[in-house]
């Protein structure tokens, strides 16, 4: 792999980010409005009567530094950034990298094993429905593509927790039972929480797999139909050598290139799925702190999800030139 190639994609990354986070700073600055706002409106529903000065107002925007012009907000902003600080959640009075890293953790590990189980399902069952074009069990699973995809995942989710208390009496929400939730970590609220995570995995990995399935099976078809797979047959190569070696190989760019989306997954989670199953993921946490316009950890959390995008796309690069030859030809051809 040339390393000039790797050195301009990692410049690229740099200044991209850099845009990003001016970006994301505007955008949390769209809505009307800013916590303090949010704050003395709280304050007024608790207590109709209360009323509140000019002046005291202004004390409120003072104490979470939002009285400083938006250019000097930024800087300072980014500057902490830049030393790893993400600045301390107004509403929750935490920094907003313990509160990211707590719940980090977890919509990773559930997204891992959804986006592992979702290839695990979706690659066997493509190449069976390209190599068995118009066969039933193509239709079949043609058919539950569809019906993935149509079926959204919040609905699912309801569906599920019903049919479980209904026939079963499971109550499947949440990633741990009563007496783990506020425990401590240790092996017991471990082997409990792999005991909650079938049912959201399942849920989770149901749109992407009719999805995979979708794109893999009409990439390997394609594929199949190249002059190149035509004359290998005509000379009599083996079919399931002939099918691993290059079709399946070149059939997988797609899904390869769809990696730079997988990252920032692996931060935001189902956010609609995870509230309806009451997981205590990323997702629920960045709606609450866009809503209260908590403008430090909806910036941490929209700034991270960027940033995992941008390394995604980078990662599933590389990849692309690892996996397909003709890419590292005209990498080593344009050097």
């Amino acid at each position: 792999m040339p390393v000039n190639y790797v050195l301009q994609r990692l410049l690229y990354m740099v200044v991209t980010l850099l845009l990003l986070s001016a970006a994301v700073f505007a955008i949390i600055q769209l809505p009307e409005g800013d916590y303090a706002d949010y704050v003395v409106n709280s304050l007024r529903t608790a207590s109709p009567n209360m009323a509140f000065s000019e002046e005291q107002e202004a004390l409120i925007r003072a104490r979470y530094g939002l009285d400083r012009p938006l250019i000097v907000q930024y800087f300072s902003w980014l500057g902490n950034v830049l030393k790893g600080d993400f600045g301390v959640s107004f509403f929750w009075q935490q920094p907003v990298s313990e509160l990211i890293g707590e719940r980090i953790a977890l919509t990773a590990t559930i997204s891992f094993i959804t986006i592992i189980l979702v290839y695990a399902i979706a690659i066997p069952i493509g190449i069976y429905s390209a190599t068995h074009q118009y066969s039933v069990g193509d239709y079949a699973f043609t058919t539950l593509g569809f019906v993935g995809l149509a079926t959204p995942n919040f609905l699912l989710a309801l569906i599920f927790m019903w049919l479980a208390f209904r026939y079963l009496g499971w109550n499947i929400t949440g990633l741990f039972s009563t007496r783990f939730s506020d425990a401590p970590w240790s092996f017991a609220k471990v082997i409990d929480m792999l005991k909650h995570l079938p049912a959201p995995v399942l849920i989770l990995a149901t749109a992407g797999t009719a999805s995979v399935i979708r794109v893999f099976r009409g990439s390997l078809l394609d594929e199949l139909r190249k002059q190149y797979v035509i004359t290998a047959r005509a000379k009599g190569a083996p079919e399931r050598s002939l099918l691993f070696k290059y079709p399946v190989r070149v059939a997988l760019n797609p899904i390869v290139a769809s990696l730079g989306g997988l990252l920032p997954f692996l931060l935001s989670g189902s956010a609609l799925t995870s509230i309806v199953l009451a997981l205590p993921t990323t997702g629920p946490m960045l709606l609450n702190a866009l809503l209260r316009q908590d403008m430090l950890l909806a910036a941490g959390f929209l700034l991270m999800l960027g940033a995992l995008g941008i390394i995604g796309v980078f990662i599933s690069d590389l990849l692309l030139v690892a996996i397909d030859p003709r890419i590292r030809f005209e990498k080593k051809a344009a050097g």
